[in-house]
């Protein structure tokens, strides 16, 4: 009797393992795309990309990965944020915003520079390189915080030791980011961007006691969900590129581009004198009134 209380226990469990545990399948490579409609509409400037370098964007918050059992030498943000900058420069607002230019590995792009300066005396080849172009701004900043179980709860109930239980966490990652002009040496704007993560857990459990109590049978399967902490930051790096740039539009460091379907036609002459930037790039109709394409 005892083998058949279990067997239909167990059967029991396992039909609810199979809606509580949900082992995902391999996937293959995907391409990082960005779906913010925000960050990929944002109108693009009136007076043209601006040529930009990034040096940096490190962690500042020294912290470490959580852990129960013992200490974790592995650190609680990615180390390259770097990459997710530069990434979000070159494309947002459809790419019309920035021209990076290296600076990260500039090093080696030195060092390939003075190669190819060799490699061209060594033939007579008396050619030489393009100058490096130069920034005419440095956007930098970093992770300043990383905060971890910030809100933390759950909820739990069973009947005759059957039940579920559901669990979760909150975490919290800061990022600031300020631009400068290579000019002046002064800071133009500076943002902050915080995004929450979410982890959360739930799981089933069975315990029950045979033979007088002599006899235990206990069963438990559940799943955890944990919000990728570098999915955190890219995210939080991009909102902020954006925030900058309204903040920028704000404080009339720049424009953004009028929308064709807006813009007065003007005289050829009064069209280049007001755009001159669009010099060679009009649009003009049979009575030669012009506008920006």
């Amino acid at each position: 009797m005892k083998l058949i209380v279990m067997a239909m226990l167990a059967t029991f469990v396992l039909s609810g393992c199979a809606s509580v545990v949900n082992i995902p399948e391999p996937e293959m490579p995907v391409l990082v795309r960005n779906t913010n409609t925000e960050f990929n509409n944002l109108p693009a400037p009136a007076t043209g990309k601006l040529v930009a370098a990034v040096y940096g964007f490190t962690d500042k918050t020294g912290q470490r990965k959580p852990s129960d059992k013992m200490a974790n030498i592995s650190t609680a943000v990615t180390q390259g944020s770097e990459v997710w900058l530069i990434k979000a420069l070159q494309e947002v607002g459809g790419g019309e915003w920035f021209q990076v230019v290296e600076r990260v590995g500039l090093d080696n792009l030195t060092k390939e520079r003075q190669i190819i300066r060799q490699a061209r005396q060594s033939v007579g080849d008396e050619r030489e390189l393009k100058p490096m172009l130069f920034a005419g701004v440095i956007i930098e900043g970093g992770i300043i915080g990383y905060d971890s179980n910030v809100l933390t709860g759950g909820a739990g109930v069973r009947y005759l030791g059957i039940g579920p239980s559901t669990q979760y966490r909150q975490d919290i990652v800061t990022v600031t980011m300020r631009m400068t002009s290579t000019q002046t040496g002064e800071v133009l704007l500076s943002v902050s961007v915080t995004k929450t993560i979410i982890s959360s857990g739930s799981s089933m459990t069975v315990f029950k006691f045979f033979d007088m109590g002599t006899s235990s049978f206990e069963a438990e399967a559940g799943h955890t969900i944990n919000e990728p902490v570098n999915y955190a930051v890219r995210v939080a790096i991009e909102q902020s590129v954006v925030e900058l740039i309204k903040e920028g539009e704000k404080k009339k460091l720049w424009k953004y581009k009028e929308p064709a379907s807006t813009v007065t036609l003007l005289p050829r002459a009064e069209a280049l004198k007001k755009w001159p930037q669009y010099k060679g790039s009009l649009y003009c109709n049979k009575r030669d009134l012009c506008r920006p394409k």
